[in-house]
């Protein structure tokens, strides 16, 4: 693995930026439209008719562009690492399906609840659900993208496993943490988005406090069994650099209790932000572990990447567009930054 390591070109470093830029995309989405998503989660518990469709309004300015960067990502596999897209689709073809379903269940039923009379309460459901599927089917896709998968050895390697092969105990339990992961960001979210004398604010209080625990315990529960069942993961964690990861948890601890602090104390946007922080250094730490392989003991990124002359074309014509997306979020998170109440229902009045 050493000599796969050994950056020697300008073509490999354009392939590693490229392996960074869809981290970022992937992360992107998962703070933006796991929050999104954990509201969802949350409306199925704690939310009545009214509720619901004031959920929705908190999010009716931005849940299509968060969801976005999932597209992006998708595009850039496609145009960057085919090989990986290709195998990689065909071995997670049904969760991903799964997450295709709730994402499209979740987008029908905040359109249809704005417009429709009688049905109003069966698409408010239709977006819990559509959310809980989403998330429970992409932390399975995730789960089963660490256990990697087995290929062909032809001209043109391929996808040759079983198609319920991503399903294990382990990918269920990433599922199951993912869904409790997300509805602590939705009850953040929440905190941050209604005004602290709403029902809905209330009840986000407690959602956030039980979440939480629930959430730490499905996190360090995770973190143990990755560290047990793949031997990849424990060569780099107690390894050569060792000190670096135990430096990248310390920090992950003291955002935690930063977060942890901030959400007691009501300073809701500080404790949204702190919760970004820990996903976006936990998904750096996993993509630090993983290299140089796109897929765990199953194709590199040198491997799985497209030959120097396409790869150059794609990022010719695509990088100009990320400062442009990114500038797009923070401007919608700017223009709808004001908190809601119960009343400002997504038609739900």
């Amino acid at each position: 693995m050493e000599h796969i390591m050994t950056i020697t070109h300008g073509y490999q470093w354009l392939t590693v930026i490229w392996w960074l830029l869809i981290g970022l995309f992937v992360v992107l989405y998962i703070i933006l439209d796991g929050a999104d998503l954990g509201s969802g989660v949350f409306s199925l518990f704690h939310a009545d008719h009214e509720e619901r469709g004031a959920i929705m309004a908190s999010m009716a300015g931005t849940w299509d562009a968060n969801e976005t960067w999932l597209v992006v990502a998708g595009g850039a596999i496609f145009g960057t690492f085919p090989l990986a897209y290709g195998s990689l689709f065909h071995y997670l073809m049904i969760p991903l399906m799964v997450t295709l379903w709730g994402i499209i269940l979740r987008a029908v039923s905040l359109e249809f609840h704005h417009h429709a009379d009688r049905s109003k309460s069966f698409w408010g459901w239709g977006f819990g659900v559509g959310s809980l599927v989403t998330t429970f089917s992409a932390g399975v896709s995730l789960g089963a993208f660490l256990q990697g998968f087995s290929m062909s050895n032809g001209e043109v390697p391929t996808f040759n496993g079983g198609a319920l092969d991503f399903l294990t105990p382990f990918s269920l339990w990433t599922g199951v943490t993912a869904s409790i992961a997300a509805s602590l960001a939705g009850g953040v979210y929440l905190r941050a988005r209604f005004d602290r004398d709403s029902e809905i604010y209330a009840k986000a209080l407690g959602w956030t406090n039980w979440m939480f625990f629930l959430g730490l315990i499905a996190i360090v529960s995770t973190v143990l069994w990755t560290a047990w069942q793949f031997p990849w993961a424990r060569a780099r964690w107690f390894g050569e650099y060792m000190w670096a990861y135990g430096l990248a948890g310390a920090v992950v601890l003291g955002a935690t209790w930063e977060m942890r602090r901030a959400s007691r104390e009501q300073r809701d946007v500080s404790a949204m932000l702190w919760l970004g922080t820990i996903v976006f250094i936990n998904f750096g730490t996993m993509m630090a572990t993983l290299y140089p392989w796109f897929v765990p003991g199953t194709l590199t990124i040198y491997d799985a990447a497209n030959p120097s002359n396409s790869l150059s074309a794609f990022s010719y014509a695509m990088l100009g567009f990320v400062p442009v997306m990114l500038s797009y979020n923070f401007y919608q998170a700017w223009v709808f930054r004001a908190r809601l109440h119960k009343l400002a229902g997504y038609a739900a009045h």
